[in-house]
């Protein structure tokens, strides 16, 4: 079976979090300032990634990667494949 992988973002909260597989119990924890994962509970297996402070964090990206003359892609492509 195929591992399904949804985007969620929320602007209000300017929180982004990509799910993986089905829903299950998790336990979550902060890995880095503003960076959590959410593992299931029984197996270990990470369910969820989430940014905190998303917009904030990718215009430091843009601005560093800037200095070394790199950019983002303009576009993000979604497959199913």
């Amino acid at each position: 079976m195929e591992e399904t992988c949804e985007i969620q973002y929320e602007k209000e909260s300017d929180f982004l979090e990509v799910l993986f597989g089905e829903p299950s119990k998790c336990i979550a924890s902060e890995v880095q300032e503003g960076v959590f994962v959410r593992k299931d509970i029984k197996t270990g297996e990470v369910k969820s990634i989430g940014i905190l402070g998303f917009k904030k964090k990718t215009q430091l990206l843009k601005t560093v990667l800037a200095s070394f003359n790199k950019e983002l892609p303009l576009e993000i492509g979604v497959s199913s494949n």
